[in-house]
């Protein structure tokens, strides 16, 4: 079966960006509406997949007599199990994110206050630190490794 989650990792695609009125004000009920779809529609994605994964286990769950087939297939089971339990995570991550839509908590960074953006949130829903921040933090992860 092809791994064809490895878009949905990443991101959620299947959305119209949105066209910000001049003098608009920064999320708005409008916005949070249109990040609110992003967020479920990724989420339906993921589901659907762990569903097909699921589907496809127990159909292809054969006992094969040659150790090298049954090698192979542990291994591209293996390695659908582990691609889900990022999902999953993810999945929560998602759920956290639609909270804070939901409380009117989201699009601001975590350490600074300022607006993540627009266009930051479309390349990334679940994003919590501004680009700065986020820089900032990888450049410390590289220097310490924590």
């Amino acid at each position: 079966m092809p791994n064809s989650s490895t878009s949905t990792q990443e991101r959620f695609t299947g959305f119209t960006p949105y066209e910000a009125k001049e003098g608009e004000e920064y999320m708005n009920a409008a916005q949070l509406d249109h990040f609110r779809n992003i967020l479920f529609g990724w989420k339906q994605e993921l589901m659907e997949e762990v569903d097909r994964t699921m589907h496809h286990l127990q159909e292809d769950g054969n006992n094969y007599a040659d150790p090298s087939d049954r090698a192979t297939q542990e291994e591209e089971f293996s390695l659908e199990l582990r691609t889900r339990d990022r999902e999953r995570k993810l999945i929560k991550k998602i759920d956290k994110t639609i909270d804070l839509i939901d409380k009117a908590d989201y699009g601001y960074c975590d350490q600074c206050g300022i607006e993540i953006g627009i266009r930051r949130l479309e390349a990334r829903p679940t994003a919590t630190l501004c680009i700065d921040c986020k820089t900032l933090a990888e450049i410390r992860e590289r220097q310490t490794g924590v």
